[in-house]
């Protein structure tokens, strides 16, 4: 592979880094407005910590375990240890026209926000010192294997053609099951079932969507590395699906419970943005509108049904991330076409059904593993230093309780 830098595609990865970071900070504030107002700051918290922790993590040992150089398929080395050898040349197996610093801090975006999205499923509930030691032995050895397994050099999922473009396995799908292992682990909120969670804060909430939708944009567009054509197909596929997801969404909710709320609109353009990501480089237009319908759909009955499941998923991350991801996985062994994309593959509907089996191959692996990772790790924290806050600051809340602080003052 001939290496050139490329001015235009290096300004372009730097811009779409930044869209990315601001999805962190924008989702702090998704979640932060469906809480209770004694837990807003301590919510919030949960997600902004994650720059500084991971970004550390990342620097030290994440990008070489997940895009270092390859052991056995399984997890990249530790020689690139502190960057070390990471320079602005060029890397030829990641990103030929743009110096490997960037690919690496474009990369450390998606390691932050991924452990905060899994944040929502247990919100207003665990202590914050086991919270923070839970997402750092999380990244080391659930997202940083995953992450190499598909998109490093020589990682085993991707040789056997696993097909992730943007995160669909890697992000959403492994933060979607690590939460399922933490609401099963550390139990309900107090009071679920029996009192009222409703959202404090709705325009909160609605801002963070739009930051969150604003930074998808960078998020999958720029996951092609470069200012092209199949970036422009990403970002045009990713509008789509949200807009589709957020109207799906809305139906919905007209349909089983006669009125349409911006919960709802929010919750569904989020799923439509979850399920679009990991196919958004490989689909036309056409099909970017039916994958997020479909994602409004599903999405929508998985939350609307954890009640039933006695799952308090406090703020839908396994119905809208964990759900979403396995059906954006899926809806790229159907729909992905090598006239969009001729660098991708064909799914099911052009001639290769072939592409489905790998990618449900795929979901599989890659959910039994962050399952079982994720439910020991939230074992062994809870039972040794505790997780769950005791049940006088669950009545208190966490703003006081963690971190002495209150989000409106009377």
């Amino acid at each position: 592979m001939e290496l050139m830098m490329n001015k235009a595609d290096t300004a372009f990865i730097l811009a779409a880094a930044g869209l990315v970071l601001l999805m962190t900070p924008g989702l702090a504030l998704f979640y932060g407005g469906m809480v209770r107002s004694k837990n807003v700051l301590g919510t919030i918290m949960q997600s902004l910590i994650m720059i500084a922790l991971i970004s550390i993590e990342w620097v030290y040992i994440g990008y070489s375990m997940s895009f270092g150089p390859d052991i056995g398929g399984f997890i990249g080395s530790l020689e690139w240890f502190a960057l070390n050898g990471v320079t602005n040349a060029p890397s030829p197996d990641y990103a030929s026209t743009i110096p490997q610093t960037v690919f690496m801090i474009y990369q450390c975006m998606f390691a932050v926000i991924t452990p905060a999205l899994i944040t929502g499923a247990f919100a207003e509930r665990v202590r914050f010192g086991p919270f923070v030691i839970f997402s750092v032995l999380w990244s080391i050895f659930v997202y940083n294997p995953v992450c190499h397994w598909i998109w490093g050099a020589g990682g085993w999922l991707g040789n056997m053609g696993v097909m992730d473009f943007a995160g669909g396995l890697v992000v959403h799908l492994t933060c979607g099951v690590a939460a399922l292992a933490g609401v099963l682990v550390l139990g309900p909120r107090r009071g679920y079932g029996r009192s009222s969670f409703m959202p404090h804060n709705l325009p909160l909430t609605m801002l963070g969507t739009a930051l969150l939708w604003f930074g998808w944009f960078g998020f999958n567009g720029g996951s092609a590395l470069a200012a092209d054509e199949v970036a422009a197909t990403a970002f045009v596929a990713t509008h789509l699906a949200a807009m589709a997801g957020m109207g799906m969404w809305v139906v919905m909710e007209r349909i089983y419970q006669g009125k349409a709320t911006t919960l709802g609109a929010a919750s569904g353009a989020i799923s439509g943005l979850a399920t679009i990501t990991p196919t958004a480089g490989f689909v036309g237009p056409n099909a970017a509108i039916l994958i997020g319908l479909i994602a409004g759909v599903v999405c929508y009955l998985f939350v609307n049904a954890k009640e039933r499941m006695k799952l308090d998923d406090s703020l839908d991350v396994v119905g809208i991330h964990g759900v979403g991801g396995l059906a954006g996985t899926l809806c790229l062994g159907i729909f992905a076409s090598k006239a969009v994309n001729p660098g991708g593959v064909d799914g099911l509907l052009n001639g290769n059904p072939g592409q489905l089996l790998i990618q449900l191959q795929g979901v599989v692996i890659v959910g039994v593993y962050t399952f079982i990772v994720s439910w020991v790790l939230f074992k062994v924290i809870h039972a040794t230093m505790g997780m769950r806050l005791s049940e006088e600051s669950e009545v208190e809340g966490l703003d006081s309780t963690e971190h002495s602080e209150t989000a409106y003052n009377n």
